[in-house]
């Protein structure tokens, strides 16, 4: 376990590959941490630097002072790169929130950015799943996160995958370490209603993104798990739309992480995408 301090604050990294490779940078979703990228990294670290990290607030890292916003966080992930020493542009990989982190960092530095590959990223439609919305419901959204117990870890595991295999105890017991967290509650409630409230993911930070993302036109790939029951896969089509230059993908009979419940047809398809930019 690697920590790097900024602000002030720690934030826990993992790093393996060559120093000298081309930099991965992957960042997980709302309430979780840098183990939802785990599977990657024995897949991709053989010619990559392979970095994953807990973004403040979330997994082991500590919060930082200001409220949570996607360009707090998107400037916290910078900064830890930067004591990292990564001085050149890296590949951008988000799931979920970590999907709508890595566009605001493509849209505040897209010189610093190769790729960006977005797996079932927030940021493409309203809708969201009912239990995140009803999280921005004041005092009760409170009073849920502060009963993360391994009865409701496995819950929320559950209905990440498809595949309920993947619903091991040691995720299990991995949800349950993070929700005891003394942060946990006020940073989730934070990004939840940073990005939305109760009728889903709002259209004005959406709208405002979105266009940036589209003008920087980083080589993407967007890849969604036909069964996510947390951001629908009907996103796909707007993202489409909205990113027309983008690479898609469908993963048939897959959840919410398709980077780790398929994850070497995931590692598979982001390749050629890694290999075309670091080959030019």
């Amino acid at each position: 376990m690697s920590w790097a301090e900024v602000g002030g604050r720690r934030l826990r990294y993992e790093v393996s590959g060559p120093e000298e490779a081309p930099p991965i940078v992957m960042l997980h979703g709302i309430g979780r941490s840098l183990e939802d990228w785990e599977p990657q990294r024995p897949l991709l670290s053989g010619d990559h630097r392979v970095i994953t990290l807990d973004m403040p607030g979330f997994g082991l890292s500590e919060r930082l002072p200001a409220p949570v916003s996607l360009a707090g966080l998107a400037d916290a992930v910078w900064a830890a790169l930067d004591r990292l020493g990564v001085d050149r542009p890296v590949h951008l990989m988000g799931n979920s929130l970590g999907g709508a982190v890595s566009m605001r960092m493509v849209a505040d530095h897209p010189d610093r950015v190769s790729t960006l590959t977005l797996a079932n990223s927030a940021g493409f439609g309203p809708e969201v799943t009912f239990a995140l919305r009803i999280l921005a419901v004041p005092l009760l959204g409170r009073s849920l996160l502060r009963r993360i117990d391994p009865r409701s870890a496995r819950r929320i595991e559950r209905s990440i995958f498809f595949d309920r295999a993947h619903v091991t105890d040691e995720r299990v017991a991995m949800a349950v370490r993070i929700g005891r967290q003394p942060d946990f509650a006020a940073v989730y409630l934070e990004t939840a209603r940073a990005l939305g409230g109760f009728r889903g993911v709002a259209a004005g930070w959406r709208g405002e993104l979105l266009p940036r993302v589209a003008a920087a036109r980083r080589p993407t790939m967007i890849v969604w798990g036909e069964r996510d029951l947390i951001l629908p896969a009907t996103h796909l089509a707007a993202a489409r739309t909205l990113l027309p230059y983008a690479q898609t993908h469908l993963f048939p009979d897959t959840g919410h992480m398709p980077q780790l419940e398929r994850p070497g047809e995931f590692a598979a398809l982001v390749r050629p995408l890694l290999a075309g930019v670091t080959a030019g």
